[in-house]
């Protein structure tokens, strides 16, 4: 889709303008009063932390989306399609039945929930029991009461369970904190490992933003290593060992290394040769390892497969030589129950000392959303053979993943296949992030305009087509290179319309 420069300049400028708040207001007697908290006067850390995923043209799209809900546009087209953000549920994904039901049981009072007479005509009997023990395993006080600061023990046992029947390896569920998504889980690990602003951790490039913008907030260094492209997204240990001696030799004490499989923005899938290279590495350079493992259930290409850092790390030989926190989620997977936030992350290895911190921090929010604790329990231990909703638990699963499977099928190869593209087959989580060749004066375009040639490419792609992408420089990316991430989230027929619209 090709939009004339000078439009499109026009484009960014009205979606990107920002109108400032005035330092003064005048109070109820008219005496011009000061604010005390300004742009200026905040925290300059959080004013400059950048969310890309809910950025500008986010923003934009927000705006649009109003104005057509009013009738106030007369744009080519009647709706936002949302590719900004892996939010499966609000594009059309619908929710697993019996994780629902299992809730709903939970959530009612029992003399109109689990003991209601007519309980087993509207609920499946599996469904009624599991309710039961939830609520028995909270203490018989509900969903609406905090629980302990770590999450319910209960639900921190059925997370071990599915860790050593994943790995084969024991779980101990003291190890174990639940939290709001995975989110709530990096940003602890993030702020108890960043104790000045000489602190450094390595972070894949491109990667996700909420590690970028929370180092930011915290004040620490982001050292980059750069994925490789045309390996499929590929790491290599060269480039691993370039990353950390050039952030050592100026000064930075590296203290972490991110490592996101599969991935986001990228969708590759790592092997397992390459997953214990990291921990060798991370061994050796005495590193703690932050495990971004909330895509392990989305896995589409056949011939990969998902090796967690921690079975990576036994096979290796140096579980002990790491301190290790892996996170999981419900948001993604194929539960998709993003508002739930529902998640976990296990610590292994670390000090107890240090622990007892981490339990202090998670208790200073008392505990995570009880709702969010049920359904990581229920995605950690669903429906066993035999039960009333097995089957049909089962079979709702299997057709969320083979669509998706199809959809990452059609979308990187169809955006490989436009002239001026270039995108690696996702092998895995929820996303393409596909190369764009740029014209000269985009490229000029945007250096006037002071943004990037890709956030001007995607404002333009958004008020031309009404698909709303995110610019990849908000991920990072090598110089030079231009490009956008979407998830292949909406249904396959608005995806393959997706495409041809990019395509035109």
């Amino acid at each position: 889709m090709i939009i004339p420069m000078r439009s499109l300049a026009i484009l960014v400028l009205a979606s990107f303008s920002v109108s400032v708040s005035a330092e003064s207001a005048v109070s109820s007697n008219n005496v011009a009063t000061k604010k005390r908290l300004t742009e200026e006067t905040m925290s300059q850390k959080l004013r400059k932390m950048e969310y890309a995923v809910r950025g500008k043209v986010v923003i934009a799209a927000d705006r649009i989306n109003q104005e057509l809900a009013e009738g106030k546009s007369d744009r080519p087209f009647d709706h936002i399609v949302y590719t900004n953000i892996g939010n499966p549920h609000s594009v059309g994904q619908a929710p697993l039945t019996w994780p629902r039901q299992v809730l709903a049981l939970t959530d009612l009072p029992a003399e109109v929930g689990i003991d209601h007479p007519s309980a087993t005509t509207l609920f499946p009997q599996d469904a009624i029991d599991r309710a039961r023990l939830i609520k028995e395993g909270l203490n018989g006080v509900g969903t609406g009461a905090y629980s302990h600061s770590q999450g319910a023990m209960m639900f921190r046992k059925d997370i071990a369970a599915f860790i050593q029947e994943r790995d084969g390896l024991e779980a101990n569920p003291d190890d174990i904190f639940m939290t709001n998504g995975a989110s709530s889980g990096i940003a602890m690990v993030l702020q108890c490992l960043i104790a000045n602003e000489n602190c450094g951790v390595m972070i894949p490039i491109p990667q996700y933003p909420i590690y970028s913008a929370t180092m930011d907030l915290n004040g620490g260094h982001k050292v980059g290593y750069f994925l490789n492209e045309e390996s499929n997204w590929d790491l290599n240990m060269a480039e691993l060992e370039r990353s950390y001696k050039e952030a050592s030799d100026n000064g930075v004490e590296v203290r972490g290394l991110v490592l996101i499989n599969p991935g986001n923005p990228t969708g590759q899938v790592l092997s397992e040769s390459a997953v214990q290279d990291i921990v060798r590495f991370c061994a050796k350079h005495n590193l703690v390892l932050l495990a971004d493992e909330v895509y392990q259930e989305n896995i589409y290409d056949e011939d990969a497969k998902f090796t967690s850092c921690k079975k990576a790390a036994h096979d290796a030989g140096v579980t002990d030589q790491m301190e290790l926190a892996s996170f999981h989620s419900t948001s993604k997977g194929l539960y998709g129950e993003c508002g739930r936030r529902g998640g976990y992350m296990e610590l292994v290895g670390f000090d107890e000392q240090v622990k007892g911190h981490i339990y202090k921090l998670a208790s200073s929010s008392l505990c995570s959303v009880i709702s969010g604790q049920v359904m990581t329990s229920l995605m950690c231990r669903g429906p066993q053979p035999g039960d009333a909703s097995y089957e049909s638990h089962e079979a709702e699963k299997a057709a969320i993943f083979g669509s998706l499977q199809r959809r990452a099928k059609l979308v990187s190869a169809g955006l490989d296949g436009i002239p001026g593209f270039s995108c690696q087959p996702s092998q895995g989580a929820m996303y393409c992030f596909p190369k764009v060749d740029m014209p000269p004066g985009a490229i000029k375009a945007a250096i006037e305009l002071g943004t990037t040639p890709d956030a001007l490419y995607a404002v333009s792609l958004l008020e031309g087509t009404g698909i709303c992408v995110v610019p990849a420089s908000g991920f990072g990316q090598k110089e030079g290179r231009y490009g956008f991430r979407t998830t292949f989230l909406p249904s396959e027929a608005e995806m393959a319309r997706c495409v041809e619209e990019i395509r035109k």
